[in-house]
Formats: C-alpha cells, structure tokens, sequence
C-alpha cells in the first residue's frame, strides 16, 4: 500500500515540475519577434525580453547583423542584466551588460532598457539562436 502512495506521488510530483518548467519556457519569449529563424529563450525569472529585432546593417563601417534586445526589470529590487546570443549555425556569440554604465550600473524595477548588439563581418542572418538572460552582481 505504502508504495503505491509513493509512486503517485513521484508521478504527480514530477508532472507538476513538468507544468513549472514549460510555463518558465513559454513566458520567456518576448510577444513580438522580428528576426527569422529558430529561436531558444533561456530568461531568468527577473528579467522579460520585451523587443527582440535583427537586420542586417552597418557597424563601423563594417557590415553586420545587429540585434536590438530591450530588457524589462519584472523583480522588486534594482538588478543588472547579461544578454547573450549565440548564432548556432555560425559558430558565433555577442553579449551586452544592462545598463552598460552607470553609478550604480542597475535597471530599477519596472524600467525597461533597450541595446543593441552587433555581429561585426556578418552579412547574413542565422537561422538558428539561443539568447540567454542572467542576473549579475554588481
């Protein structure tokens, strides 16, 4: 009898993990994306992508493929946030700090700030990404 108990448990244990971790997965994308391609969302709980854009442009005279990602504080103190993305299919990876500068260097909750991220040399989009969210210490 005792086992019986326990395996339903573990099941329901396990299918209530399952609801909480594709719940995490699913609100963290942003609403509207404009960039083509596949794309994987790893966000901390603090943060939410609220603008994801790509286009192919210029960057130091360079040609490149920029990305503007802006960053919503959804937590109740002041943070600093890592973006990184990484371009599967082309073996490449930038990241930006948010806010870049500032005394201290943190996003207040409820604000929301906009970077733009460029891969210098490259004239086409990826097909493939993985874009990443931490909390950092300041």
């Amino acid at each position: 009898m005792k086992r019986v108990h326990f395996r339903f448990l573990g099941c329901v244990l396990v299918f209530v993990c399952s609801l909480g971790i594709a719940g995490y997965a699913a609100g963290s994308a942003p609403k509207s994306v404009n960039c083509d391609g596949e794309i994987q969302w790893e966000v901390v709980p603090d943060a939410r992508v609220i603008q994801f854009d790509c286009a192919i442009g210029t960057h130091g005279g360079e040609p490149a493929l920029i990305f503007k990602v802006g960053i919503e504080n959804v937590s109740t103190t002041a943070k600093r946030f890592r973006i990184n993305i990484f371009l599967e299919d082309l073996d490449k990876g930038a990241g930006h700090l948010v806010p870049r500068k500032g005394k201290p260097p943190v996003l207040e909750p409820g604000k929301s700030k906009t970077v733009k991220i460029p891969f210098i040399k490259l004239d086409r989009k990826s097909k493939k990404m993985l874009v990443v969210v931490k909390t950092i210490s300041n």
